[in-house]
């Protein structure tokens, strides 16, 4: 299998390391304590808690997985100072619905509550590369969508 390099600011890095710290080794054994707990109720096949809590395990250890994963493949993203848009920018951008303002990271670290695109998104792709002062349309799931670069950090 092949690796694929995730790109990650070191915010977002290092919140990465701390989940997976956390769920190794605070949230796993408390649930290891659940399913302990739940299983001395007697009958597993009817135990509602020990199935919930046996369900929770499963999805912490994959969460655990998919989280060593992206920590062992993650590449930091060391911004250079230029002009143009990459990994690791901060873009302002003016809209006919307004200004807004993106962080480009990584699909693993994308947010859009936190104003955090990926690079793969449509609206990521499209400012990529572009300078200051460059008008971009961009296809969105609600039709196009034009841009110009305010600024970039």
């Amino acid at each position: 299998m092949r690796t694929m390099v995730k790109y990650l600011t070191q915010e977002g890095f290092e919140k990465l390391k701390k989940e997976l710290d956390y769920l190794q080794n605070v949230k796993r054994r408390e649930v290891s304590e659940t399913i302990r707990h739940t299983a001395s109720h007697g009958d597993l096949k009817e135990n509602a808690g020990y199935t919930a809590a046996k369900e929770e395990q499963g999805f912490l250890e994959g969460r655990i997985r998919k989280l060593r994963e992206i920590v062992a493949q993650a590449k930091i993203i060391e911004k250079k100072e230029n002009d143009k848009v990459q990994i690791g920018s901060l873009v302002s951008l003016e809209s006919s619905e307004g200004k807004e303002k993106f962080q480009i990271v990584g699909p693993e670290e994308a947010n859009i509550f936190n104003n955090k695109i990926s690079f793969e998104s449509p609206l990521g792709k499209a400012l990529l590369n572009r300078k200051r002062g460059d008008s971009l349309k961009v296809n969105t799931p609600v039709g196009e969508k034009n841009y110009k670069i305010l600024l970039i950090e």
